[in-house]
């Protein structure tokens, strides 16, 4: 099982300069998990997408619809709790639930954030370090 935020899924879905690290983490463990809030992020992403041009409607709905199927295991993290761990680690409020996710999980967070990482290195780990064991 991986907890990962936002962009990682991203990564795996959208071609980019990270998709092939996010396809090998992805065929390391299938097991994604995260708070739900994810998807409405990626909804957004998708939305940008398409705003700009990158993105036809068929193909960010076909995406959508591939993140649902992958990431069937999200929780959802009280609102309370959310607010609570974004001024233990002095994030923002969406941050802190893939944080308060990863601790209700018992896992580290994979994701590229720097800043997120910084703020909680005890429960983040880059794409790089989990791919290389670390």
């Amino acid at each position: 099982m991986l907890v990962v935020d936002t962009n990682i899924l991203a990564y795996l879905l959208i071609a980019g300069d990270r998709t092939k690290e996010a396809q090998s983490l992805y065929e390391r463990d299938a097991n994604w998990q995260s708070e739900a809030f994810l998807l409405i992020e990626f909804t957004n992403i998708l939305a940008t997408y398409q705003r700009t041009g990158n993105l036809s409607s068929n193909q960010s709905e076909s995406l959508f619809n591939d993140a649902g199927a992958r990431m069937h295991n999200l929780i959802t993290i009280p609102h309370i709790t959310a607010l609570q761990t974004a001024r233990r680690f002095m994030v923002s409020a969406y941050d802190a639930r893939f944080l308060a996710t990863a601790e209700k999980l018992g896992a580290k967070l994979v994701t590229e954030d720097v800043k997120l990482r910084t703020a909680a290195p005890n429960l983040t780990q880059s794409l790089k370090d989990v791919l290389s064991g670390g």
